[in-house]
């Protein structure tokens, strides 16, 4: 049987994809990145993934996003992605941004779960093992931890970076004020917090809102926008799409077949979300896209790219077209000043 031939990346890769500086660091990210989170485990197709990654590097998509906990099962997106890696994109490591994260639930027992130096370190070492990598260029806590000293876990965030075993470190779910307290500690310990990982959409604009109360500390805290824009941290948002409400998937008011709402083992989406709000705001933000020769999804996407201070968007793929389309969203040119005015009041949190 003839071996397939070995993948070589498109020479022109790096023509149209839009990269854009994080923070006030030295290294650039693709205005949309891969995120791993849903359909690199187990119980996607393997040569469907193959196939996902190949595209993504061809459309100059370096940034892969995983967590140690990406699957299902836990641990599987990373193994799965590890063998994508040694049969196709090992020759490219240099030009790719690998990232993964610990922080929730991994192994059973007191110490694989949380923000403890015992946990962060020996879940980087399996992770690292997984992959097939010697070292991710970001390594993240994947969500604050009360409960343990910020120090000992930005300390081994910094660790992991002095043992050459992370380029960059960033934090994902932290609060404004958590964030500046985080880049502090790491900034003393002379590792600078790269970059942070929130969920951002047109449905969710937590990180633009200044009036919340910090959880773990009850102060009043400033945006999480204008932190990271004053210590020169990066953004990179997941959920832009709202776990696919912000698709052409459901403007006909009911979940498709196989659709993420109308699965009942989904905890992310279920079809309660397709209330007449939303599909009021659905249809009014499609036609806003249908006017600029778009698509909701690919809209969705140019919105949370309009603020310079988001550095890339993680984009979910389960299948090659999917990713197209989204990739696609960069050709039309950024918002306008009055498609942004006729988006605004139809971009607030669902009733």
């Amino acid at each position: 049987m003839p071996l397939e031939p070995r993948y070589l990346a498109a020479e022109d890769r790096y023509d149209t994809m839009t990269y854009r500086r994080t923070g006030r660091s030295g290294l650039d990210l693709p205005a949309l990145s891969l995120g791993l989170w849903h359909n690199f485990g187990d119980t996607s197709p393997f040569e469907t993934q193959r196939a996902i990654l190949r595209r993504a590097l061809d459309l100059g998509i370096t940034h892969f996003d995983l967590a140690n906990n990406y699957g299902p099962p836990h641990g599987s997106a990373e193994e799965n992605f590890g063998r994508h890696f040694a049969a196709d994109l090992k020759p490219y490591r240099d030009e790719l941004i690998l990232s993964t994260k610990a922080g929730y639930g991994m192994w059973p027992g007191p110490y694989g779960d949380h923000g403890s130096r015992k946990y962060l370190l020996a879940s980087l070492d399996q992770s690292l093992a997984r992959m097939g990598v010697d070292y991710v260029d970001v390594y993240y806590h994947h969500r604050p931890d009360p409960s343990t000293p910020l120090e000992e876990t930005m300390g081994a965030l910094a660790a992991a970076v002095q043992q050459g075993k992370a380029l960059y470190v960033g934090v994902s779910n932290y609060s404004p004020a958590r964030t500046r307290e985080a880049a502090q500690v790491l900034r003393d310990l002379g590792v600078p917090l790269f970059i942070h990982q929130p969920s951002y959409s047109m449905l969710n604009r937590h990180i633009e809102n200044p009036a919340h109360e910090d959880p773990y500390d009850g102060r009043q805290s400033e945006s999480l926008l204008d932190v990271v824009g004053e210590l020169g941290v990066g953004t990179i948002v997941f959920s832009p799409l709202q776990q696919g409400l912000l698709t052409n998937k459901y403007l006909a008011g009911a979940a498709p077949e196989g659709s993420r709402a109308a699965r009942s083992d989904s905890p992310f989406l279920s079809s309660g979300a397709l209330t007449e709000d939303y599909l009021g705001r659905a249809k009014a933000l499609n036609e806003i896209a249908e006017g600029r020769g778009q698509t909701l999804a690919q809209l969705a996407l140019a919105w949370v790219l309009r603020d310079t201070r988001v550095t890339s968007a993680l984009i979910g793929a389960s299948s090659v077209a999917q990713l197209e389309d989204n990739v696609a969203a960069l050709s039309a040119g950024p918002l306008t000043e009055d498609e942004i005015a006729a988006i605004e009041p139809l971009a607030q949190p669902l009733a």
